[in-house]
């Protein structure tokens, strides 16, 4: 707290008016982030064509490129988070967050869909969760790939396990109706 006080030449009283401790900082400035992220990455949804690996692509290339041009964001939304009880908590709830929407959309693009398998629900989870990994590895140089290849990859993974649950779901009920 007191480091951050000085970096902002900030009398440590009004630190405390604005927040409890260092924790709720961190949680705040998290927010802040998610909702810059959030609000950019409709807008490249919105931008692009509504086929699936077009969406895919721009949600990667917008995520990757947020967290790549400027790296402090990355440290907060992948790698802060995990040194704090109550923004990890607030992670794992954006990530949760994450999966209901992938899920909703993967809903939408089945229009007139039987019932939903929950394939979808592990899907969407092993999707957010596994990007997670990645940007974090990637971010702390443990995948050695340039920026254009990390999205190109991603877009067809994330496009393979989408292909793959589908095809689940459709031997599933396929299995059911027989």
């Amino acid at each position: 707290m007191r480091a951050v006080c000085d970096r902002a030449e900030l009398n440590p009283r009004y630190f405390y008016e604005g927040f409890a401790d260092l924790d709720e900082l961190l949680v705040a400035v998290y927010e802040r982030l998610l909702g810059e992220l959030r609000a950019t990455l409709a807008v490249a949804l919105e931008a692009a064509p509504d086929d699936l690996r077009s969406q895919v692509h721009a949600a990667v290339a917008w995520t990757v490129g947020f967290v790549d041009d400027d790296r402090r964001r990355a440290r907060v939304l992948y790698i802060e988070s995990l040194g704090s009880e109550r923004m990890n908590r607030r992670r794992v709830a954006a990530g949760y967050e994450l999966t209901r929407f992938i899920e909703q959309d993967a809903r939408r693009r089945r229009q007139g869909a039987d019932e939903p398998d929950p394939i979808g629900t592990l899907t969407a989870a092993v999707l957010v969760g596994g990007i997670n990994e990645v940007l974090t590895s990637w971010i702390e140089g443990h995948i050695d790939v340039g920026r254009e290849e990390l999205v190109d990859d991603l877009t067809e993974l994330f496009v393979a396990v989408c292909d793959g649950a589908t095809n689940v779901a459709r031997q599933r009920r396929a299995g059911a109706d027989a």
